[in-house]
């Protein structure tokens, strides 16, 4: 059975998002997550088109491989290009000339686990997560639908060999949308999900019935982007981000209100979003990036702080969460 650690390492800012990050950084990055205890980490393919996976292989090469738990995705193949060709141009910086082609078959996710291993210098990784395949990356429901099919009909059986035989411990996906989580579950036999931003101090709606499936069959599910990309730790300034993207005035006014009760109560803001997912018996992890080796710190200090039950109390009685959330106590 995999251990994780309440506090995983997600690399998508390893490889350069929004910002280019030195050599020496990362690895300072990545040393402190792993002074701070963190041995989850999290990676894929496009996380800076096979930059962040490449500054693991140097970092992780030196650990004892069962010392920690490594996940990677499938679904993007990475090509050669031209520079001005590259995918991503605007979220990901000084990144190798790659552009992305989607492919959930058999032979693509076989191929782009190969090419993941020799990016990161390993023999082998602990989980493979089908990569994006909902409305959010693809645009429409139908577009989602049919590759969500493509891989259930191909990548999917070649990721459950793969476990069959040993060779990864675990299958998943890594989504943004839970109601694609849930129709994926229903339809295979998974181990564990990446929720990205759906279930935060923001959203719960994944307590309609995803979560509850989860824990009915013994799934485990990490969360990713516990800030929802930056606007639960920055709070609502100008420019907070909100699912990769400028926060729209509604989220902004909604987390105005939450700070203003984490406030009264003497928590910060980004203490409780980090800390309120991995109350539910589902949650397995929670992954906040790092670009830095001090918010690398900073992150684990905030997951010992003492939050008093009576801020969660209040957060439900003005509607700011949901009554049915279950909270630290």
């Amino acid at each position: 059975m995999l251990q994780f650690t309440e506090l995983g390492f997600g690399a998508g800012p390893l490889g350069n998002l929004y910002r280019p990050m030195t050599e020496k950084e990362a690895r300072a990055t990545l040393d402190a997550a792993w002074a701070v205890g963190c041995r989850h980490y999290d990676t894929a393919p496009i996380y800076g088109l096979g930059l962040s996976e490449t500054r693991l292989n140097g970092f992780l090469r030196a650990k004892p491989r069962d010392a920690f738990v490594i996940s990677t995705k499938v679904g993007r193949l990475l090509h050669l290009c031209q520079p001005e060709e590259r995918s991503f141009q605007t979220g990901f910086f000084e990144t190798p000339s790659r552009r992305e082609s989607f492919d959930y078959s058999y032979d693509g996710v076989m191929r782009s686990l190969e090419f993941s291993l020799e990016r990161l210098g390993l023999d082998r990784v602990d989980i493979v997560y089908c990569h994006d395949v909902d409305v959010f990356t693809h645009g429409t429901r139908e577009a989602a639908d049919a590759r969500a099919r493509e891989f259930m009909e191909g990548g999917y059986k070649a990721l459950a060999k793969l476990r069959d035989s040993g060779a990864i411990r675990a299958i998943g996906a890594g989504i943004n949308e839970w109601e694609v989580a849930e129709t994926l579950a229903r339809a295979g036999d998974f181990d564990v999900f990446l929720l990205a931003g759906r279930y935060t101090l923001l959203e719960q709606e994944a307590l309609q019935s995803f979560l509850p499936y989860c824990v009915d069959k013994k799934i485990g599910v990490v969360i990713g982007g516990p800030f929802n990309s930056g606007v639960l730790a920055t709070g609502p300034k100008r420019g907070a981000r909100y699912d990769y993207r400028p926060a729209p005035p509604a989220v902004l006014e909604r987390v105005r209100r939450i700070e203003t009760v984490c406030k009264a109560h003497g928590v910060k803001l980004a203490e409780a979003a980090l800390r309120f997912p991995l109350s539910h018996p589902a949650i397995v992890s929670v992954i906040p990036g790092g670009q830095k080796p001090g918010e690398v710190r900073r992150n684990a200090a905030m997951l010992s702080a003492q939050i008093p039950a009576a801020m969660w109390r209040e957060l439900k009685a003005k509607g700011l969460l949901r009554a049915d959330a279950p909270t630290p106590r």
